[in-house]
């Protein structure tokens, strides 16, 4: 085994937006996170990092457990399997909030399960699942 894997943790997920108050929206108002600084990408950077020749601006939004690095560019999504899996206290109570901002739960029924799916403003796909009860918490045995 590998030294690193004890030290390896996720620092932040990486998205693109196509609309500044959209992306206020979606990140601060329905995921409740804070917006933690922002910067430009130059055309420079973005084309050494990316291979994409555009300067962008990005937000990043976080709290103590995730982070994300929104960067605004109307270059299209190209969709394929690529999504981000969240966790909430209360699935109920997150779609509740979600439909107050206009973003649509999305269900799947898979093995007699609920999936959870939703999209920001632009399109990119969030997992969402509950987070399991301690044993603590709900008082069984």
């Amino acid at each position: 085994m590998l030294p690193l894997r004890k030290k390896m943790s996720l620092k932040h997920v990486a998205l693109q937006c196509n609309n500044v108050e959209k992306t206020m929206v979606f990140y601060k108002k329905v995921l409740e996170l804070e917006l933690l600084k922002t910067f430009t990408l130059t055309k420079v950077l973005s084309k050494q990092i990316f291979n994409v020749e555009e300067q962008v601006q990005a937000y990043v939004f976080g709290n103590r457990d995730i982070v994300f690095e929104i960067f605004i560019t109307k270059k299209p999504l190209d969709h394929g399997f690529e999504h981000v899996c969240i966790e909430v206290d209360n699935q109920e109570d997150f779609v509740k909030h979600c439909r107050m901002y206009g973003v649509k739960p999305l269900f799947i029924e898979r093995n007699g399960k609920t999936l959870l799916f939703i999209k920001d403003f632009s399109g990119n796909l969030f997992e969402v699942k509950e987070k399991k009860k301690d044993v603590k918490e709900t008082g069984e045995k």
